[in-house]
């Protein structure tokens, strides 16, 4: 499980963090990592630390999921404040978010199809990941055909292909082109992108650590806590975890997560003195506790992180 060497940009003097998984299924040892690392960058600034389940597409939740998630948190030793956010419970937030953007003239209602979108992105000169527009400019005419075919619309913003600048402590310094993005999904469910911003700022969270697979989500992230007038977090976008073949992890192999390793015989405290080790913190093999690990985090991992 070793990385290559990270260089790690000086903290934040406050560094309220969390961690907000989906009730997808168990987690992987990456996803535990990229927590054990969360949790090391909000306590070592002596701040709070929280969990947020992120169980909007309720499509993909699995019943039980949650609870397993927070068990297998709580296994490796971690502990956050309560309570437990949910993002179920908060759709009135995320409401009030989404009407303030249609107040500000940001949105628009949009009918095409993923499928569509793949189409119109792999014609000449089209960008393979943005979105082509098609429903930006409608008539009122072509508004009122479409809603008569009784079909929901999902609303996107009005970025204009916005650029956008941020800083991540691993990455250093970003800049990314923000595409029209859906805030709100054709069967009502809000979106991603709306509904972490809403809730980061809602909970006071200064700094967002998660996997560098979503650092090309942060410029529309970005984007909209300056359309709502929202505090921006610090950045810290950390490798993904990946095996002796260098194949990301994922949850569909079992092996991987918690109860896989148990069944491997290895114990829940070998799994977490092996990744403080993945990180560089500590030997392999050997167990340390909370204070000793952000004793050891302050003095090696304000320089770089492994």
């Amino acid at each position: 499980m070793a990385e290559g060497l990270i260089q790690l940009a000086p903290a934040p003097a406050r560094s309220s963090g969390r961690f907000a998984p989906s009730p997808t299924g168990p987690l992987h040892l990456g996803n535990l990592r990229t927590a054990l690392i969360a949790w090391c960058c909000a306590r070592s600034t002596g701040s709070s630390f929280a969990i947020r389940i992120e169980d909007l597409d309720r499509a993909r939740c699995r019943a039980g999921s949650a609870q397993q998630q927070l068990s297998d948190l709580a296994a490796i030793g971690l502990e956050w404040d309560q309570p437990v956010v949910v993002q179920s419970e908060r759709t009135a937030l995320y409401a009030d978010a989404l009407a303030q953007l249609r107040s500000d003239g940001l949105l628009y209602e949009c009918w095409c199809t993923r499928a569509e979108i793949r189409e119109a992105s792999s014609a000449p000169h089209g960008a393979a990941t943005a979105y082509p527009g098609t429903c930006r400019e409608l008539s009122a005419e072509q508004l009122a055909e479409r809603r008569a075919t009784g079909r929901n619309p999902a609303l996107r913003v009005r970025a204009e292909e916005a650029r956008v600048k941020f800083f991540d402590r691993v990455h250093r310094e970003q800049e990314g082109t923000v595409d029209d993005f859906v805030v709100a999904r054709q069967d009502g469910a809000f979106a991603y992108h709306l509904a972490v911003v809403v809730d980061d700022a809602d909970q006071s969270i200064d700094e967002v650590v998660r996997g560098d697979d979503l650092l090309d989500s942060t410029p529309a992230q970005c984007w909209l806590q300056e359309r709502l007038g929202l505090a921006r977090p610090s950045y810290v976008h950390v490798p993904l975890l990946r095996d002796e073949n260098g194949i990301r992890m994922s949850k569909r192999d079992a092996s991987v997560t918690l109860d896989g390793q148990r069944q491997l015989s290895v114990s829940a405290e070998e799994v977490r003195s092996n990744l403080i080790a993945s990180i560089g913190l500590c030997e392999e093999g050997e167990l340390i506790g909370d204070q000793e690990l952000l004793s050891r985090f302050n003095s090696i991992l304000v320089e770089s992180i492994p």
